[in-house]
């Protein structure tokens, strides 16, 4: 299926999660705020959050600095 990720598309498998997308995109263990069809999704629920047909995902990675 077919989803919109920080405005590129992406192809991810029937029934994937939040989770797995993230695993996918190697953000895995890195601070991550993400936007699904305008709402924010808190990180606990990243595992149970299944992805539809045409989501638009804003994904957002913290950098540190100083």
């Amino acid at each position: 299926m077919q989803i919109q990720v920080n405005g590129a598309t992406e192809v991810v498998p029937e029934q994937s999660t939040l989770s797995q997308l993230i695993d996918r995109l190697r953000l895995s263990g890195k601070r991550v705020a993400v936007e699904l069809n305008g709402e924010i999704v808190p990180r606990s629920a990243y595992a149970a959050r299944p992805l539809k047909e045409n989501d638009v995902l804003e994904i957002v990675a913290a950098i540190g600095g100083g």
